[in-house]
């Protein structure tokens, strides 16, 4: 991984949901990262990986989930 972007997901302001709940379930976390980009991970891993979306695709995923497509 890149050595800038690995700097800025592990020094990066990752939010949670309200609507996860404080089981600690099944969540993932968010955070706005440099040039728009989106990073997201598994709230229970968090020094795990994480995925990294450019502006457009985290909008259409997004879409996506309003729509219902993930139900």
């Amino acid at each position: 991984m890149n050595p800038l972007l690995s700097r800025e997901l592990a020094t990066a302001t990752w939010v949670k949901s309200s609507l996860s709940g404080a089981n600690e379930g099944n969540c993932v976390e968010v955070a706005r990262l440099a040039q728009g980009r989106v990073g997201v991970r598994d709230s229970k891993d968090r020094s795990g990986p994480a995925l990294v979306f450019a502006p457009g695709e985290w909008a259409a995923f997004v879409e996506s989930v309003k729509d219902g497509h993930f139900d």
